[in-house]
């Protein structure tokens, strides 16, 4: 990605004319519902986790590895379905990635027993990463350059709304109705994007010249790679402080178990907030903006374990940092886009491989401090040093470009 001045645009180029800008609109409406309807299933687990346990006759702490189970799918879908889909329309595919979401939902409504629901969960994160990848390829192409980043965030801005709107909404009919109907919800909130991408979204020729090889010609891309690293290390502090918010808030501030709900909406609100900035920053700099939420994350960070033992005081830090969070996700987007060269698709897909990935990594070591005695404010520390090593990959990543600049230079 060319790294610009402040100010300057580092946008991805496009390679069609944008799309009217009603049917661009309509069409970016339903890829966004798509990610609700993602953001929805993947998180609604987390609150229905006991009715689940309780469902298939296992503990609370195995249910655990449900949600694992469904992260591991994430992982290697991306790059497992970005290689035999590279062929496929876009259309078509978002199409059939939708469809697949949806009948693996209503497999874990049905499941009846944990190796049947651990499968489902699995089959049903596959398609995720992709998705988003290749939903954000699609928006980007439907307007003009100034407004990719805009264009990608309000997709993002989906799997955002949900976290607000989604999540609160199937855990309640979860809580009340039996766990397996948020599961078939949200598998009828796909099978509305399966119908909306089919009305709204153009239809494109499938680009012969692309294959599962050129694909996997971006793992040969040390961009790519400091990228991915950048986004597995930089946006793990995010999950170390996400997974322990309920502990910290009644243990260290002191607050009573019914204000954690309000957190968790603030959380929420965050992302929003922040899916919507990241697109308005990245029409300056996409490497500047994915910089500057690193920067800004490291300092939440700071604050958060600075401000944990005051009860409310929490609250506005826990809003910043996934505000901040959000910008970094979808400017990590926009990036892979861009260095993965040829291999958009599987370029565009791997950042929610690699968020996930931060996921893992933050509870993990969030976990291991606590564990140690360090106490429940101690994974906000893990995540200012995990935002300090995102620093240094990002750092990285502008040197190495500013290498290849100078030989392409001396070349010439």
């Amino acid at each position: 990605m060319t790294l610009t001045a402040p100010g300057a645009s580092d946008t991805p180029p496009h390679t069609r004319e944008p799309e009217p800008a009603d049917h661009a609109g309509l069409a970016i409406l339903a890829l966004s519902v798509g990610g609700f309807a993602i953001g929805t299933t993947e998180f609604v687990t987390m609150g229905l986790l006991p009715q689940i346990a309780e469902g298939v006759d296992i503990s609370i702490p195995t249910g655990g590895h449900v949600i694992s189970a469904y992260a591991l799918g994430v992982v290697i879908g991306a790059p497992v379905l970005a290689y035999f889909g590279a062929r496929w329309p876009r259309r078509g595919l978002l199409i059939a990635l939708m469809s697949a979401y949806a009948v693996f939902n209503l497999a874990s409504a049905a499941a009846g027993s944990y190796g049947v629901l651990m499968a489902a969960r699995f089959l049903d994160g596959l398609p995720h990463g992709i998705y988003f990848g290749v939903a954000s390829l699609v928006a980007a192409s439907l307007v003009p350059p100034e407004r990719t980043g805009r264009a990608v965030a309000s997709v993002m801005l989906g799997l955002s709304v949900a976290n607000v709107v989604g999540v609160p909404a199937a855990t309640w009919l979860g809580q009340n109705l039996g766990w397996r109907a948020a599961y078939v919800a949200t598998a009828m909130i796909a099978l509305l994007t399966v119908a909306m991408v089919r009305l709204f979204v153009p239809a494109t020729p499938a680009d012969r010249e692309a294959s599962g090889r050129r694909e996997l010609g971006a793992f040969g891309s040390l961009q790519v790679w400091l990228t991915l690293a950048a986004g597995a290390v930089g946006f793990g502090g995010m999950f170390a402080v996400y997974s322990y918010i309920s502990p910290t808030v009644t243990d260290v501030g002191g607050l009573p178990e019914a204000t954690v709900p309000v957190f968790l909406l603030s959380f929420g609100l965050g992302m929003v907030v922040g899916t919507w900035l990241a697109g308005e920053l990245a029409a300056r700099s996409v490497f500047g903006s994915l910089l500057g939420g690193a920067i800004g994350t490291m300092a939440a960070m700071l604050v958060f374990w600075a401000v944990a033992p005051y009860g409310w005081w929490l609250l506005p830090v826990v809003f910043a940092i996934t505000t901040l969070g959000s910008v970094l996700v979808v400017n990590l987007q926009l990036r892979l886009m861009d260095v993965a060269g040829e291999a958009k698709t599987l370029g565009a897909a791997m950042n929610h491989s690699s968020l996930n990935a931060a996921n893992a990594l933050g509870a993990w070591l969030g976990g291991v401090v606590i564990a140690a005695g360090y106490g429940y404010r101690s994974p906000a520390l893990v995540g200012a040093a995990l935002s300090v090593l995102g620093i240094a990959v990002l750092l990285w990543s502008a040197a190495v470009h500013r290498r290849d600049d100078h030989s392409s230079a001396s070349r010439s």
